[in-house]
């Protein structure tokens, strides 16, 4: 594993050709891994009520608890390719699910070219088809991830749906229209982080469902299917530590860790041999396992202030 040292700075500076050698970044190809995605029982079921009656799912819950994977474990699970992305921002509108127009780079090719473009080398030059766009134009079913729709403008959701109800969209630059069938409806997650309220009517036709965070058990699971050679008693004091610090109430962290940091805080100790059972005993950690510990933070803290209690806490 490559590593920046700090000791290894003066040594460069006092010679220049040395330099160390970055090794390749490997991934764990289970953190993101489809098939290990553990949705509850009562998730399950949601995912059902909502591809029986072909209307879109809304998933709630914190940042970090399965909300946008649950679009790559629906398509590995009906094998239906990789999920279409749209991450809706706050200037996102309706048309922008279907397509792109670059009107300033078709602009500036008509400045330079006497000859108009065909509507198809128009189309390949110039429009840029979205996800949803993508899904609509594909010959089978498609799943589509329509992230953090509560960011888009107030009438985003309403726009949606009555387009998913239409399953057309137009493209008036090249005067084409187009359109699928219901037998080729896409399968549609949306998340949101409840920033602000959707609208009524947008909400009563989508089902609904919010993802509580894992209780310690189901963690012990998510812990166990993703982040590999590590023993029931390693696995259990990782996920003891981790909730202790979610419930201290002394600690009043602002952004609270998710599973996200649970498993790359828990591969960072086991990568570096740091002795996890004792996290169990911490006043019992010696010097340099302390250090380490405080170093690991980083991972679970995510602001000045959260770092700083989890490093007082370990002093204290």
């Amino acid at each position: 594993m490559a590593q920046y040292s700090l000791e290894k700075c003066a040594e460069f500076a006092a010679n220049p050709h040395l330099r160390a050698p970055l090794s390749a970044f490997t991934a764990n190809p289970r953190m993101r891994d489809p098939a290990l995605y553990r949705p509850s029982p009562e998730l399950a079921e949601a995912v059902n009520v909502a591809l029986h009656l072909g209307i879109p799912l809304l998933l709630t819950g914190e940042p970090g608890c399965g909300k946008t994977e649950l679009a790559w474990h629906l398509a590995w699970y009906f094998h239906l390719g990789e999920p279409l992305v749209f991450n809706a921002k706050s200037g996102s509108s309706a048309t922008d699910l279907f397509y792109q127009y670059d009107a300033l780079g078709h602009f500036q090719y008509s400045q330079n070219h006497a000859e108009a473009l065909s509507p198809d080398e128009l189309e390949r030059r110039f429009i840029r088809y979205q996800a949803l766009g993508v899904a609509i134009r594909s010959d089978g079913r498609r799943v589509v991830l329509i992230d953090e729709v509560d960011k888009a403008p107030r009438d985003f959701p309403n726009d949606l749906l009555d387009a998913l109800d239409k399953l057309r969209f137009d493209v008036p630059e090249l005067g084409k229209s187009y359109h699928t069938s219901d037998a080729n409806r896409p399968v549609i997650v949306l998340t949101s982080n409840s920033e602000k309220n959707l609208p009524d009517a947008f909400l009563r036709r989508v089902a609904y469902f919010h993802i509580e965070f894992p209780k310690p058990d189901k963690m012990l699971e998510i812990l166990g299917a993703k982040v590999l050679d590590l023993s029931q008693s390693q696995l259990k004091a990782l996920c003891d530590h981790f909730y202790a610090l979610r419930t201290d109430r002394e600690l009043r962290l602002e952004k609270m860790p998710a599973t996200a940091e649970l498993l790359q805080w828990a591969a960072w100790l086991r990568d570096t041999g740091f002795p996890i059972v004792e996290l169990a005993r911490p006043g019992r950690l010696d010097a340099q396992a302390r250090a380490a510990l405080r170093a690991s933070y980083t991972i679970l803290a995510k602001t000045r202030k959260d770092l700083e209690a989890l490093c007082q806490r370990l002093s204290d």
